[in-house]
């Protein structure tokens, strides 16, 4: 398994990119658009740089890794040959299943299908395919090369094959890989995103400001990023379409999303990634945050 297609240019797929690349592996990365595929090229480079600069690998490691990266716009081509597929779009089940579709008609019959979705049922997923064996979540945390946890989602007809692969995979990646069975939001965000919601149901009923409630957690719980702050990195719209996704599955008024949330994200509030969410990110400040995850 040398050849693994990233769908999407993203933040999650550029990282996981960079990641199966650094280790060897053959990247293809999809996106739809041109511009998105010469950003998320712009950022790996930008945080290969930096882990030169800390001499945590050198030029050559470098510029091997940004060698082992192809782009591609048209999905069909860029799975020809694929061995894995992980499919990094944004958090929208009609979109996933129509790439999932796409990805049956157009891989090779043995091609692994895994998701890093944060929240969206491997199973449904499966269904859309007609190898749902061997399809499979692969849930990195941000940033990926940095983040050592894997949450490797079993569906309910995937594979003991394909897990044991997967988790093979991960091992080689220096990754440490968690299984977990398919429920919405699985562990990670089952428990992160009901905390994230009440630090901002904290802000929303005036309790204490962004600041206060990010240093009291910080401080006081050895959290090494306050809720706010993590909500901003993670995207407040991320957050929304997770919350979201388990209230439906779990119906329980415990999932229902802040109204203040609701009302940032209709704003265009999405955190780092638009210039402004709990916090405010100028270029200096957006690029300042992120070199900080690579200390």
């Amino acid at each position: 398994m040398k050849n693994v297609a990233v769908i999407g240019a993203g933040t999650m797929g550029n990282g996981i990119a960079h990641t199966f690349a650094q280790f060897d592996y053959k990247v293809q990365l999809i996106d739809v658009s041109q511009a998105s595929l010469d950003k998320g090229l712009a950022t790996i480079t930008k945080n290969l740089d930096r882990m030169v600069a800390k001499e945590s690998i050198t030029e050559a490691d470098k510029q091997r890794t940004l060698k082992n990266i192809s782009t591609y716009t048209n999905l069909e081509e860029g799975v020809e040959y694929a061995s894995l597929v992980v499919e990094a779009a944004t958090e929208n089940l009609d979109l996933k299943l129509k790439i999932f579709k796409d990805l049956d008609k157009f891989c090779p019959d043995d091609t692994i299908l895994a998701s890093n979705t944060s929240s969206i049922s491997i199973t449904q997923i499966g269904a859309a395919t007609s190898r749902p064996q061997m399809v499979i979540g692969m849930h990195f945390m941000n940033p990926v090369p940095i983040m050592k946890l894997v949450e490797i989602i079993k569906g309910y007809s995937t594979s003991a094959e394909t897990y044991n692969t997967v988790k093979s995979l991960s091992e080689k990646l220096n990754k440490v890989p968690v299984e977990v069975n398919d429920y919405p939001g699985f562990v990670a965000n089952r428990i992160l995103m009901p905390m994230i919601n009440e630090a901002i149901e904290t802000l929303y009923n005036g309790v204490a400001g962004v600041q206060e409630i990010d240093t009291v957690m910080k401080l006081g719980m050895a959290h090494p990023m306050g809720p706010l702050q993590l909500a901003d990195f993670i995207g407040l719209d991320v957050c929304l379409s997770i919350l979201k996704v388990m209230y439906d599955g779990f119906k329980n008024p415990k999932y229902a999303p802040c109204p203040l949330l609701v009302n940032m994200v209709m704003a265009g509030k999405f955190g780092i990634k638009s210039g402004e969410g709990f916090y405010d990110y100028s270029e200096s400040r957006r690029a300042e945050k992120v070199a900080d995850m690579f200390k």
